[in-house]
C-alpha cells in the first residue's frame, strides 16, 4: 500500500470514529442561566451550577438539571425557589432529550459553525413540553463540541404548574409582580469520551 493511500485510509479511519464517538457534557464548561424579572422592570441572571449529560453515537441528546442547585446570588432566594417553586423534596432534577443531526456536526472543525432548527422535550415540576429551540454548535479542539442557544428561548411558568409557586414567591418577597414568563439561555460543551 503506497503511503497516499495509507494516509486516505486513516484520515477515513479517523472520521468514522468521530461519526460514532459519544460526547459527555463538561459541567465546568456548561452554562446554564434564567433571568427572572419582578416589578414589571428589575432583571436578574441566575443559574443552576450543576448538571449533568451525555450525547450518544446515534445523536440523542440527555441532559439532567440538580433543581437543588439554582443560585441567584441570596441564600433565601434560593431556599424559596427550591422549596416553593421547583418543589425540590418532590422534583430534584429537571430532564431534557433533544436529537442532535450527526451527520451534520460530526464534521465540524475547530472553529466552524452551524446552527440547527431542532427541538427538545422538557420534564420539569412532573410536566412534559416540546420546545423548538435553534442551536449553535461550534466545533472545538479534539472533537469537542460547543452547543448554546441560537437565541433565547422563553419558558412559560403556566406550562410547567409553576404558576402557584411564583405567587407565592411575590407575596414571601412582598413584591406587586414577578413575570411567568423566563428567558433561558445555555452554552454547553461535549467532550467525545475515550
Amino acid at each position: 500500500m503506497n503511503i497516499k493511500n495509507y494516509t486516505g485510509l486513516l484520515l477515513l479511519s479517523f472520521f468514522s470514529l468521530i461519526a460514532q464517538a459519544d460526547y459527555q457534557l463538561d459541567n465546568a464548561a456548561s452554562t446554564l442561566n434564567f433571568v427572572s424579572i419582578k416589578k414589571s422592570k428589575i432583571g436578574e441572571v441566575h443559574s443552576f451550577t450543576q448538571f449533568s449529560g451525555r450525547v450518544n453515537e446515534a445523536g440523542l441528546v440527555q441532559l439532567t438539571v440538580n433543581l437543588n442547585s439554582v443560585s441567584t446570588g441570596i441564600a433565601i432566594r434560593d431556599q424559596r425557589m427550591k422549596d416553593v417553586l421547583f418543589e425540590t423534596k418532590l422534583f430534584h432534577s429537571a430532564a431534557i432529550s433533544s436529537q442532535l443531526n450527526m451527520a451534520r456536526v460530526s464534521g465540524l472543525q475547530p472553529g466552524q459553525v452551524l446552527i440547527l432548527d431542532s427541538e427538545f422535550s422538557l420534564t420539569l415540576h412532573g410536566q412534559s413540553k416540546l420546545i423548538p429551540v435553534s442551536l449553535r454548535v461550534v466545533g472545538l479542539e479534539k472533537g469537542a463540541l460547543l452547543v448554546s442557544s441560537a437565541q433565547p428561548l422563553v419558558l412559560n411558568a403556566a406550562d410547567f404548574s409553576l404558576t402557584k409557586g411564583v405567587q407565592e414567591l411575590m407575596m414571601l418577597a412582598n413584591l406587586p409582580s414577578i413575570a411567568s414568563a423566563v428567558p433561558v439561555m445555555f452554552s454547553l460543551v461535549f467532550k467525545p469520551t475515550e
